[in-house]
């Protein structure tokens, strides 16, 4: 890739401040600029000239978006083109973070990245808005979708699962929602990886999967950070059904990450060992 640095927006997201580590990463954080300010992405590009772009901000509140539509299209849709067109104009790989929401979470097999999107909720909605939007820019890009994503010192499922665990020798978690947990530096690592091939190989523009092996249900999930962090918690396993929320949560939230391999050698992270690291 040319030189300059590697731009990043959402820096102090879980994966934007995973990036922030990188010693060639120019981060920049919501209050650093707002991505749904077109002109100021473009100025931003402009100004830093860098070999490559990363996308990871987003409006992530799932449930606050139902009640904030305007504002989650505005962030999750709008905001990427921007970005997507700045990268286009520049000429430089774009790398844009998207969600498993995209999809309406039928049936039991994994979703491959060519199947189409049918999300639930606002914010799967304006997730695939956005992924078109990168499309559309006809720049050199991959658009990686992920799920489950958590590091410590964010507000994520684990953090929430200790909160609970302090007060709560009991906690009801929901077990028909099926996914992979997916630490956050590997995200970050895998992103990075992506825009050096890409700008050796745009053929390799397209849509991609990252998630965490292996699939568990969030119940599944919330029993392994008990016992992997000496919790005495018990897990009480019930259905979506007994836990309603404003969005609707695909129940099938499995992603094939084949295609992710095949081109650019990225393998599915080991949650297990990344919880371990980070919260024992």
């Amino acid at each position: 890739m040319r030189d300059g640095p590697i731009l990043v927006f959402g820096g102090n997201g879980q994966v934007g401040s995973c990036l922030s580590e990188h010693p060639e990463t120019v981060c920049l954080t919501r209050a650093d600029i707002d991505i749904t300010d077109r002109a100021a992405v473009s100025g931003a590009v402009a100004t830093l000239k860098p070999r490559a772009i990363l996308n990871a901000a987003a409006f992530t509140a799932v449930d606050l978006c139902e009640t904030q539509p305007d504002l989650a299209m505005a962030v999750n849709a709008d905001g990427p083109g921007h970005i997507a067109r700045a990268a286009a104009d520049h000429g430089c790989p774009m790398v844009h973070i998207s969600t498993d929401y995209v999809f309406d979470g039928d049936g039991f097999e994994p979703h491959r990245p060519s199947d189409p999107a049918r999300p639930l909720s606002v914010y799967g909605a304006s997730k695939a808005a956005g992924e078109d939007r990168v499309r559309a820019a006809g720049g050199i890009h991959a658009i990686v979708r992920t799920s489950w994503v958590f590091a410590p010192g964010h507000a994520n499922f684990v953090s929430t699962m200790l909160r609970l665990s302090d007060t709560h020798p009991i906690v009801n978690v929901v077990d028909d929602q099926i996914g992979a947990p997916t630490p956050a530096d590997h995200i970050a690592a895998a992103c990075l990886s992506i825009a050096s091939q890409l700008k050796a190989e745009p053929a390799k523009s397209g849509t991609y999967h990252l998630a965490g092996h292996r699939n568990v249900s969030w119940a599944d999930f919330a029993d392994h950070i008990f016992s992997s962090l000496g919790k005495p918690t018990q897990v009480i396993r019930i259905p979506s059904s007994e836990y309603p929320t404003p969005a609707t949560r695909p129940t099938n939230s499995r992603l094939c990450c084949e295609t992710l391999h095949s081109a650019f050698g990225i393998n599915r992270p080991d949650w297990q060992r990344a919880l371990e690291k980070w919260y024992v």
